[in-house]
């Protein structure tokens, strides 16, 4: 099982996309966790998540896996499970928040922000997903069985 779960290509293409989704998603998780670049911290997040009817501990759920599923496809630990949680965490905010509108908010004058971001992490995360964690990632010297 653990085999599955880090056997990987020796492809650049999936490093780069997991590299990428996790320097996008490991700031968001911050910003919830600890209040960093600008973010409510960790109470503020469960409370706001709260009001779009997200139980705490969902929400909870949902910070921890953008921290430490950063910081997994950074290092491209377990980076299939790392990007499936994202891909789930994005999903679930398109269908609780951004469904509304496609375009992000560039001008601050639409009501809220839109789900076009989120088709790139779903698809950064699918791409990882399917090859692994690629060249130079924590898997690629784990796995026994290489692509």
């Amino acid at each position: 099982m653990f085999d599955r779960l880090t056997r990987t290509t020796d492809s650049v293409v999936p490093t780069l996309a997991r590299v990428a989704l996790g320097l996008v998603i490991l700031p968001h998780g911050l910003q919830k966790a600890f209040g960093l670049f600008g973010g409510a911290g960790f109470d503020n997040s469960v409370a706001f998540l709260g009001t779009l009817g997200i139980p705490a501990a969902v929400a909870a759920l949902v910070i921890a896996i953008e921290v430490l599923g950063g910081l997994a496809l950074l290092i491209g630990g377990l980076g299939r499970a790392a990007a499936a949680g994202v891909a789930a965490v994005m999903l679930g905010a398109v269908l609780t928040v951004h469904r509304g509108q496609f375009f992000m908010n560039w001008t601050g004058t639409a009501a809220g922000e839109g789900y076009e971001f989120h088709i790139l992490a779903i698809t950064l995360a699918a791409i990882v997903i399917v090859a692994g964690s690629g060249r130079w990632s924590l898997d690629r010297q784990l796995s026994t069985s290489r692509n």
